[in-house]
């Protein structure tokens, strides 16, 4: 029957004392390579004699070389040191010119387009040895669950009230608009409240059955309910359809803003007044006090400070929303006559 371990005698400092003793094959050298005095090496030394039962290390010739029993230890003793190292290294600050960092991000595809790019392009340029793995935000995974379990490091979307579970920073506001295609009769007639509810909407597949986005959750608490004739998983192909077709998307205007020069389409005021969209980025406390964690949130705060606001770029104002007597007229217009859908 083997002896037990004696585990309260060793020390991760007593390993490395063995590994650079019978690497060095000699107490001088390894007393210089670990920056100690030759006395307490030796004592070390002694120790680790005592523990094993074994000399550890020879006399030959005019040198010293390791025993069988020590040959066998200089392995084991280097993948302990080597998964120490890996272990502590998280504790330590992040170094992104050397880190192999994994970074998981779970983002919503409502954000700016070229937020995503902009980001990744940043993290590369500055962590070029780190890698990025960008996950989908959508109703088949938990985020909370998810980065409570460390599957992902960060999440970004936007919500009404971001949760006060988890850590939170606010990234940017924007203004709610609708995208619709250059040939939609509101952009020469404006709509009214009603014209605007029966219209034909594309709005984005909810996260979970049931659940409203912030854009239906503000028109519930009014009592109001818009026609949504098309549901997609895919928000980036929404504009395509848009310009397509006689679709109403409604969501921020930094958004729409990317694709009115690619793509024969227009930003236009709804009739009622939106919150602004608040976009957030959420984390839980266990990675709160990681650096690389801290080093990401930083980036991703860096690359939404940079982000060009679309409202400030010289762009066309929004078309107004009619006035009150004009709404007025026009409801009792479209409740005798139906919408106008001629382009």
């Amino acid at each position: 029957m083997s002896r037990p371990l004696p585990w309260d005698s060793i020390d991760i400092h007593l390993i490395r004392v063995l590994y650079t003793v019978l690497t060095e094959r000699s107490v001088t050298r390894a007393a210089v390579r670990l920056g100690m005095h030759q006395p307490a090496v030796s004592a070390a030394l002694r120790r680790l004699r005592r523990l094993t039962g074994d000399a550890l290390l020879v006399r030959a010739g005019s040198g010293m070389v390791p025993t069988a029993v020590a040959q066998r230890m200089i392995a084991p003793a280097a993948e302990i040191l080597r998964q120490t190292e890996t272990m502590l290294a998280g504790a330590r600050a992040f170094d992104p010119a050397h880190g192999t960092h994994t970074f998981a991000i779970a983002a919503s595809d409502y954000l700016d387009p070229w937020f995503l790019p902009r980001l990744v392009a940043h993290i590369k340029a500055s962590a070029p040895l780190a890698r990025v793995d960008i996950q989908p935000l959508s109703g088949e995974a938990d985020y909370r669950y998810r980065l409570a379990q460390g599957e992902v490091d960060v999440v970004i979307g936007n919500w009404p009230h971001a949760p006060d579970d988890l850590h939170q920073g606010r990234l940017f506001g924007d203004e709610v608009v609708c995208l619709v295609s250059t040939r939609h009769p509101a952009l020469r007639r404006g709509w009214t409240l009603t014209e605007w509810l029966q219209a034909e909407h594309v709005a984005p597949t909810p996260m979970a059955p049931g659940a409203r986005g912030v854009i239906d959750d503000h028109l519930a608490q009014q009592g109001l309910t818009r026609n949504i004739v098309v549901r997609c998983p895919h928000f980036g192909l929404i504009p395509a359809m848009v310009s397509q077709s006689l679709l109403v998307l409604t969501t921020g205007r930094q958004y729409c803003q990317r694709f009115v020069d690619t793509l024969p389409v227009a930003i236009v005021a709804p009739p009622l007044r939106f919150p602004r969209l608040l976009y957030y980025q959420l984390w839980h406390e266990r990675t709160h006090a990681s650096p690389a964690a801290q080093w990401l949130r930083q980036a991703i705060r860096d690359v939404a400070a940079g982000l060009c606001d679309p409202a400030r770029e010289g762009q066309t104002p929004l078309p107004s929303a009619p006035s009150r007597a004009q709404t007025v007229a026009r409801e009792s217009a479209f409740r005798s006559t139906g919408p106008d859908t001629a382009p």
